[in-house]
């Protein structure tokens, strides 16, 4: 098994934990200091894992967060300034949300980061589930935020994600690009019919991409350049994977899902339905193989310790942040009423503890919760550190020895 950390990062001072600070500074996300202060915790994690090491670091995307909470305005750029400054850590943006990019910058973006990284970039792709920023990014495309309820306006997120990722990949492995698009409005070039009045003629006939102009000087294909350093593209993964539709599609797209399922037998339901799935792609995986799970990770010496430490400085804010969304139904159980959602009273440390969507104790309590999904996925590749509560709200120094804790203690003993 490999190990990666999960980043949601959030500027110190902000939220309930600092919330006296957080009004005060209100909004802190325009504190410049405040934001500098980020910085300096996100890099030092950063280096501190690939030291010690974590296979991979993964980021969001998210924007217009003036509250301070998942601060990860442009995961990309945020990578390259780590690439510069790790030299082993893979590094992921989980992930960028197509239907708020422009397929093509968003291809050489990420070739860029490729080889900045000289390969190291693992490229999350994700359709956006935020209304805020989603439908204000997302409006070149008439794209709305995911609602995962089988509506129109899901369907064309679905349509918009699923065609951005297939001019993205054709712009990686063609050394030009003509493409005409029937889901958006888009076509390479534009006009289609071709671009007239292209000064370097006879420069782009000598050098260019064959095809690129034709024998009348019209420009008829576009090179997207540079080619990514890995070939065909950096590996694909797909942040909280929960749908069947979504894992059915990231089977058929060679996608690596991260699935945010708690319950080792729920997980494993959802990797069947992807190992099914990649058997009829020609892809024969075991249970688990190319698979993610992510769990919020806190250690101590004592069990009591690690909850007092890790378990209410992320209750809070978990919940009335994402309690809205519905995430708060991942800490359902079978005793709850079905016909009820899952009110923020019961989205506390200790249900997330039963429901092992945290693991919170000693790094033997850590341990033995890691088997009990290996005894129903034997061969899980990915197991994330989800931090939720930690960078941001917690001093430096102790999210740090947590993650020294879990790397010298844990890692060990699964690692492949």
């Amino acid at each position: 098994m490999k190990f990666s950390i999960f980043l949601n990062p959030q500027i110190p001072g902000s939220g309930w934990a600092a919330e006296e600070n957080a009004k005060a500074k209100r909004p802190i996300g325009r504190d410049v200091e405040s934001y500098q202060r980020l910085l300096h915790e996100v890099r030092e994690i950063a280096v501190h894992a690939d030291r010690i090491g974590f296979d991979a670091l993964m980021m969001t995307e998210h924007h217009f967060h003036s509250e301070g909470f998942e601060f990860s305005v442009n995961p990309l750029m945020f990578l390259t300034d780590l690439a510069a400054r790790t030299e082993r850590i893979l590094l992921a943006p989980l992930g960028i949300v197509l239907p708020a990019w422009d397929p093509i910058r968003a291809a050489e973006d990420v070739a860029l980061l490729d080889h900045f990284s000289k390969g190291r970039l693992r490229l999350g792709v994700a359709r956006g589930y935020q209304n805020r920023w989603m439908n204000v990014l997302g409006q070149r495309w008439h794209a709305a935020a995911a609602r995962s309820d089988g509506s129109k306006s899901d369907d064309r997120n679905f349509d918009v994600f699923g065609e951005v990722l297939k001019i993205m990949k054709m712009a990686w492995a063609q050394d030009s690009l003509r493409y005409k698009s029937d889901v958006l409005d888009y076509e390479v070039p534009a006009p289609y019919s071709g671009i007239e009045g292209w000064p370097a003629q006879e420069w782009t006939q000598t050098f260019g991409a064959p095809g690129e102009i034709d024998e009348n000087g019209i420009i008829q294909q576009v090179s997207v350049c540079p080619k990514p350093y890995q070939n065909p593209h950096p590996e694909l993964w797909q942040p909280f994977t929960v749908s069947d539709r979504s894992v059915i599609r990231a089977a058929q797209e060679g996608i690596m899902p991260w699935m945010f399922t708690p319950n080792p037998d729920d997980h494993a339901a959802k990797a069947k339905l992807y190992q099914e799935e990649c058997g009829r792609q020609g892809k024969d995986y075991k249970l688990g193989e190319h698979t993610g799970i992510l769990k919020i990770v806190g250690m101590a010496d004592t069990r009591e310790e690690a909850i007092a430490t890790y378990g209410k400085g992320m209750q809070k804010d978990f919940a009335s942040f994402f309690g809205p969304f519905g995430y708060l139904e991942v800490l359902r159980k079978k005793e709850d009423d079905r016909h009820q959602p899952i009110s923020p009273e019961k989205g506390d440390f200790k249900r997330m503890n039963e429901v092992e969507m945290a693991l919170l104790g000693t790094p033997d309590d850590v341990k033995r919760g890691i088997q009990r999904m290996l005894d129903r996925m034997p061969d899980l590749e990915w197991f994330g550190l989800f931090m939720q509560g930690q960078q941001g709200v917690l001093p430096l120094d102790t999210v740090k020895r947590n993650l020294e804790m879990f790397a010298t203690k844990v890692i060990p003993e699964f690692q492949d």
